[in-house]
């Protein structure tokens, strides 16, 4: 079965090092939590809002050594009141695991986005 495991982090500047250093943290939390690995993975997608220029998030995961997955960047747009510096992901998997059993991650400023999942 395909699932599709959310999350979100938010960075404290537009800077390489802490945009990969943000995706590394929520990364290694998906799949942790959700005791992953890369074979299980489909795809990721990343968006970032666009206040985030300096890093494709794409390229800190495959500095991760996950380099078999397709990875996609996308910019977010650009919403008034909306979280800024923000990176969001998407991750498709094959699983046996049922939605309710998916651990979604929020971490930093965007546990503001799903406080139900950030625990």
């Amino acid at each position: 079965m395909v699932r599709a495991i959310r999350g979100a982090i938010t960075v404290e500047k537009d800077e390489r090092a802490a945009v990969f250093e943000a995706v590394k943290t929520l990364m290694k939390r998906i799949i942790g939590d959700n005791s992953l690995d890369a074979g299980d993975m489909i795809d990721i997608i990343f968006t970032v809002t666009p206040d985030i220029t300096c890093a494709f998030p794409a390229a800190a995961v495959r500095e991760m050594g996950i380099v078999d997955v397709p990875l996609l960047d996308m910019s977010a747009p650009e919403i008034g009141g909306a979280l800024e510096m923000c990176i969001r992901v998407m991750v498709h998997i094959n699983t046996d695991m049922s939605n309710a059993e998916l651990r979604h991650v929020y971490l930093g400023g965007a546990a503001a986005l799903r406080p139900d999942l950030a625990g």
